[in-house]
């Protein structure tokens, strides 16, 4: 069995509706018996000995005619087909709603008539730079050199804890280097609140907790710190984490904002490679649970590689932690998660 190519399109007349279409998928009907196929399908089709050729074309000629990155959409393609899902390209004149995708993959046992999705699923190579803006609600499915697919899940997520705590009265800090240290702290600052670390020593007289600067900077402007040597906390805390961390300050106390007026507790995630790891609920300090996500705050228009973005979901699933970045735009943040996929 043949097929033509028509623009785009690759229509093959015949039995082709029932055999490829009805029973397993494929393309879209026409007029009679033909259907109009991708030309990905037409090259799984020709991969598989289904279709002769295109245009005299047979597998190999018609992969090597393809546009840039059509090798590897095929990959993706072949893969998911393989593992026994029906799939279509996203394209308007083939799915409703496409999106910014390659593919929309169908749940297995369903099929394009079913009005039923599973993933939106967006191609790439190793070695191709993705906007983070343009993330979200599909997956990403990642071709590295060796033609090895890694298939990575994004959402939108919203940060919701439930960690309540009440200082009563602000605490007195002294703003030390990169950091606050906190002389006579109220015991829920670090207890219940879980903000710094404790600092103790032999003698009786030393007991104080040490903040962060954006800990610091957030309880200030809450009102549940001052600095009695300054003439504004705020000001001093912030000009002096902008000092030490340049622009990634505001990004970071903006994310810390967001996080802690959600009921959830950010702590320095520096030994993961992020900015925080979070807790949703604490109580007490001396009955902490496992911390859930690791968030990185980037920029505005950041653009991740690849390889860095599977290194950093590969290393929070290592930790048993889930990767969130927080992504700042003008009004508001958006939270991405990104996670490994196994369809």
């Amino acid at each position: 069995m043949n097929g033509q190519l028509r623009g785009d399109r690759v229509v093959v007349g015949g039995d082709a509706r029932q055999r490829f279409h009805d029973a397993r998928g494929y393309g879209v009907p026409r007029e009679g018996n033909e259907i109009a196929l991708s030309r990905v399908e037409a090259a799984h089709l020709l991969f598989r000995g289904d279709l002769d050729a295109v245009d005299g074309m047979g597998f190999r000629e018609f992969l090597a005619a393809g546009d840039r990155g059509f090798s590897t959409r095929f990959l993706v393609y072949m893969d998911l087909r393989d593992r026994g899902f029906y799939l279509s390209p996203a394209r308007e004149d083939w799915v409703d709603d496409p999106g910014d995708a390659d593919f929309v993959v169908y749940p297995r046992g369903k099929g394009p008539g079913d009005d039923e999705i599973a993933y939106r699923v967006r191609v790439v190579g190793e070695r191709t730079d993705v906007p983070a803006d343009e993330l979200g609600e599909h997956v990403l499915a990642v071709v590295d050199e060796e033609s090895e697919l890694t298939y990575l899940q994004t959402e939108f997520v919203d940060p919701e804890g439930d960690t309540e705590y009440d200082l009563e009265a602000p605490a007195e800090g002294a703003l030390l280097d990169d950091r606050v240290v906190v002389w006579e702290p109220p015991e829920a600052l670090h207890r219940s609140a879980f903000y710094g670390q404790q600092l103790t020593g032999r003698a009786s007289d030393v007991a104080a907790v040490q903040l962060s600067l954006v800990e610091a900077a957030y309880l200030a402007a809450e009102g549940d710190l001052v600095l009695p040597d300054r003439d504004s906390d705020v000001n001093a805390l912030v000009e002096r984490g902008r000092e030490v961390e340049r622009g990634r300050f505001d990004r970071r106390l903006r994310a810390y904002r967001a996080l802690r007026d959600r009921g959830l507790v950010p702590k320095t995630g520096f030994k993961f490679g992020a900015d925080f790891r979070t807790y949703a609920s604490v109580e007490d300090v001396d009955d902490l649970g496992h911390s859930e996500w690791l968030v990185r705050c980037l920029e505005p228009g950041h653009v991740f590689d690849p390889r860095d973005l599977a290194l950093d979901v590969r290393l929070a699933h290592g930790v048993r932690k889930r990767m969130v970045f927080a992504l700042a735009h003008r009004d508001e943040i958006t939270w991405l998660a990104v996670s490994r996929l196994t369809p």
